[in-house]
Order: C-alpha cells, then structure tokens, then sequence
C-alpha cells in the first residue's frame, strides 16, 4: 500500500513538474509562442515586396509574366518624374508675346541730326512683356519693296520691352550726297512686325503719322535693328 502512495506521488510530482515547465516557456508553450514570430516575418517579406518596390529580378523569380508586368509598372513610375519635370517647366515658362500693332503705340519722327534720318519709336502699351524680334519692314505709300537692314546694328539678344517700355530703329531716308534714285515724297508710313523667326508676320502692323508735308525717300532707303538702347542708333 506503501509501494502504492509513493508511485502516485511520483506521479504527481511529475505532473507538478510538466506544469512548471509550461509555466517558464520551455515545453509545448513555446511552440505556440514561435508562431506569431513567424507570422510577423510573412507579412513584412510581403509588404516589401508591393509592385513600387519589388525590382524584375524579384517577380521574375516568382512567375516569368509577373515579372514581365512587374518591369512595365517600373519604367512606367520611372517616367512620371520626368513627365511631371516637362509639364512644371512649361507651365513656369514664359509664353512669348509679340510686340505689334495691337499691344504699342508707334511714332516716326523726322530728325535734323544725322541727316535725312527719322527716328521709329515702339512704346509697350499692353499689359505684358512684349518681344520685338529683328527690325521694322517699312512701307511707304504703296511701296513694292522692302527696305534692306544694316546687319551691323543686329543687336545680341531680342528686344524685350515690359509694359510702358520702349524700343527703338532709325531710318535712313536718301543718300546725303544726292546718290540715291527713284526718290519720291510719301505720306504715308506702314510699319510691319517681325515674329520670332526671319520674315514671319509678327501680327497687325502700325501706321505711324507723318508731317503734313510728307517724308522724302530714295533708292539708298535702310532701317537698323530693333534696340532697346537709343544710345546705340544715335550716330548711325
């Protein structure tokens, strides 16, 4: 009976024992507890792995055409930087506006000095930074012709004027020493616009007034160049 009792104590013992064991985290328990580990490292391999951050090599190792679309989604984010680069910068840029008729006011001034010279002056009326490209193309009355620019006055950039701004070409009427032909009086003066390439129609022209007793011209008719400087076409 003795033998008995000590077998079951044992056995208690024992399950005493397993209980403990269960209790410190180093029998079947931590089976279970390993799993959630487990869980957590699939999930976060998964999330690495979106379409934005896996690279072809990736997918290609998973499937062969999920790899192929994989590569298409990269090049195609690759190019929206781009793509967004081009549209900032052409919304930033500044549109080119055409000085003419319709954006200046234009006056033609007969001057002493140099002689048989007049003086074009283009005044910026609108409300934007206008561009006034090469050189004024003269008309006078009904004039078949197109007078020629002095290709030395050809200034290094464009002219810009902002608003209430002028830009200025000098005109050579005739020849000082009477070597000119075909002179002849107009009363009337057209004044053309330049657009940004050569010879292209820059939009309405103007039509400055002339003296009352009209304006003498000849065969040796020539302009400058737009200038934004009166300086630089005072002695031409």
């Amino acid at each position: 009976m003795r033998h008995i009792r000590l077998i079951a104590a044992t056995g208690t013992a024992v399950a005493a024992l397993a209980l403990t064991a269960c209790d410190n985290g180093t029998g079947t328990e931590d089976e279970g507890a390993a799993r959630p580990k487990a869980t957590v490292a699939a999930a976060e391999a998964g999330v690495s792995k979106s379409p934005e951050s896996s690279t072809p090599a990736q997918d290609t190792a998973d499937s062969g055409t999920t790899g192929a679309s994989t590569t298409a989604r990269t090049q195609t984010l690759g190019a929206k930087p781009a793509a967004s680069a081009t549209r900032k910068g052409q919304s930033t840029g500044r549109s080119v506006v055409l000085c003419n008729g319709t954006n200046t006011s234009v006056t033609a001034q007969p001057l002493n000095r140099p002689l048989n010279h007049m003086l074009l002056t283009v005044k910026n009326t609108g409300g934007k930074t206008c561009d006034l490209p090469y050189y004024p193309v003269l008309r006078f009355d009904q004039m078949q012709w197109v007078p020629q620019a002095d290709e030395s006055t050809q200034p290094q950039a464009v002219v810009s004027l902002a608003p209430g701004e002028s830009g200025y070409a000098s005109v050579l009427l005739s020849a000082a020493d009477g070597s000119g032909s075909g002179g002849m009086t107009a009363h009337k003066l057209t004044v053309g616009f330049q657009g940004m390439t050569p010879n292209s129609d820059g939009g309405p022209s103007a039509t400055p007034s002339l003296p009352a007793k009209g304006v003498y011209y000849d065969s040796t008719l020539k302009v400058t160049y737009w200038q934004k400087d009166l300086d630089a076409i005072s002695n031409w």
